[in-house]
């Protein structure tokens, strides 16, 4: 059984924002980002951490200041965009060390002018890779939901809360939902540009509170039975 831990490996946009089919590479789970001010270093790496670990697009997400200045469908259709319908898609491919082992988690959305925005899932752990088995573009336009539900099939995933289960059973195998849930949260917290603005000692202290798994009977049972000799 392979104990190697997932790495970050590669990372891609499809017909999102300024990009069309474009694909990020990290290194051992790591990734710099070079460009000057508004070159969209931030836009880029905050459409995928944290959104797609579980799928939350909300807009503080999109702001690392946690403002709800931004919203997910502005960077597929805007006030000022001559397109009325817009597909787009974000993926996360992840590596096992030292192995060829993939997994592949995403999301698929839908912006339509003066409508809500439609929004759907994927967890690929069949070794198959985005842009090499699953194409998500045909002639120059990403592909439907029907079209990519077809071609994955049960790794179709309907609803943001099955999403981030599925991608916490497949990378992270926290205990429960809550505890990955926190994990992200604490995630989304630290990842602020200005923390010695927002963390006082007595919040840093709450963060750490909460993201510390509790001990249980069983886990002090051998400290409270040990003898000392």
């Amino acid at each position: 059984m392979l104990t190697s831990k997932w790495h970050m490996h590669r990372m891609g946009l499809i017909d999102f924002w300024y990009y069309t089919n474009e694909e990020f590479y990290f290194k051992n789970g790591h990734i710099l980002l070079r460009g000057s001010n508004g070159s969209g270093k931030s836009v880029t790496m905050q459409s995928f951490i944290p959104i797609l670990l579980d799928g939350n697009k909300n807009s503080e997400r999109l702001d690392a200041f946690g403002t709800k200045a931004r919203k997910m469908e502005t960077y597929l259709i805007d006030e000022n965009s001559n397109r009325d319908e817009r597909i787009a898609y974000l993926y996360l491919e992840f590596k096992r060390e030292d192995s060829n082992i993939f997994k592949t988690i995403g999301m698929g959305m839908r912006a339509r002018k003066n409508k809500p925005m439609e929004t759907w899932y994927f967890v690929i752990e069949d070794n198959q890779r985005i842009g090499k088995d699953i194409q998500l573009m045909e002639h120059n336009l990403a592909i439907s939901k029907q079209s990519l539900k077809n071609r994955i099939q049960n790794q179709f995933i309907e609803t943001q809360r099955e999403y981030m289960a599925r991608v916490n059973q497949a990378l992270f195998q926290f205990p429960t939902l809550d505890d990955y849930k926190e994990s992200i949260n604490l995630l989304v917290k630290l990842r602020s540009p200005k923390l010695s603005n927002s963390l006082k000692p007595t919040i840093i202290n709450e963060l750490l509170s909460e993201s510390l798994q509790p001990l249980s009977e069983d886990d002090l049972r051998p400290f409270v039975d040990c003898q000392i000799i």
